[in-house]
């Protein structure tokens, strides 16, 4: 489901558990990287609407890329923003790392509860054991 407050949910109840241990900003990003794929195939009409990028492999991919560009665009954007009247505000690594983790698999759940068409496991398996549970309630 792309570009919607949805996937924010888990980000919000963590980040209040987490708290400084977390980065809301860098989960927000991987939310967006996740639904590039699905943006760009909704534009044009061709390609499979959930593909690789909802898969465990591909979301441990984007994982790492969110990490890389989500740390310093977030710390380019808390320096914008002047958070807590500091002119430099760090998000370490590991923070980072695991805000992209927690963000690109939670979407992968959440898309394959959601969406018949995610095949988290391929190329392992393509079946999707999660959307089952959704769509027998």
């Amino acid at each position: 489901m792309p570009f919607t407050p949805f996937h924010m949910g888990p980000g919000i109840f963590i980040k209040a558990l987490l708290q400084s241990s977390f980065s809301l900003m860098v989960f927000g990003w991987s939310q967006i990287v996740m639904d590039i794929q699905p943006f760009i195939v909704l534009i044009s009409g061709e390609g499979h609407l959930h593909g690789f990028s909802h898969t465990y492999i591909g979301a441990t991919l984007l994982a790492v890329f969110s990490a890389f560009s989500g740390k310093y665009l977030s710390e380019i954007g808390l320096y914008i923003l002047y958070i807590n009247n500091q002119w430099q505000v760090k998000i370490s690594w590991w923070v980072a790392f695991l805000s992209a983790f927690i963000g690109t698999y939670s979407h992968v759940v959440l898309d394959s509860i959601m969406h018949s068409d995610v095949e988290p496991f391929y190329p392992f398996n393509i079946s999707n054991h999660l959307v089952r549970y959704h769509l027998c309630s």
